[in-house]
């Protein structure tokens, strides 16, 4: 399973760009932990230039390593034969998501 996880609003919940803010240590831990367990995780962000190299060291140094960041993992990159814009994953974790829900027709939120 891939994840493609956020870091502004969800690695850090209170980080202002290009600040880090605060690690949110509940979802970094289940990251880490997921993992470990043989999962793929992607940090994908909108952060470039200094402000990405910041966030990638602040995971790290809060124990969470990336197996790509903003790009596809190696074995996407295999089945495709090129990168795309978009990541491939399974689940994407991001603040910004679509919270409502729809039913009947009508989105509740």
């Amino acid at each position: 399973m891939i994840i493609a996880v956020d870091f502004d609003g969800v690695l850090t919940p209170n980080g202002h760009w290009p600040n880090t803010g605060e690690p949110n240590t509940k979802m970094i831990d289940w990251l880490i932990m997921f993992r470990e367990m043989g999962g793929k995780v992607i940090l994908w962000t909108n952060r470039t230039g200094k402000a990405l190299e910041a966030a990638v060291e602040f995971c790290r140094y809060n124990g969470l390593e990336f197996d790509s960041v903003n790009e596809n993992i190696p074995e996407i990159l295999e089945q495709f034969g090129e990168d795309s814009r978009k990541v491939t994953a399974d689940l994407y974790i991001d603040d910004k998501a679509c919270k409502h829900v729809f039913i009947k027709g009508k989105i509740d939120g």
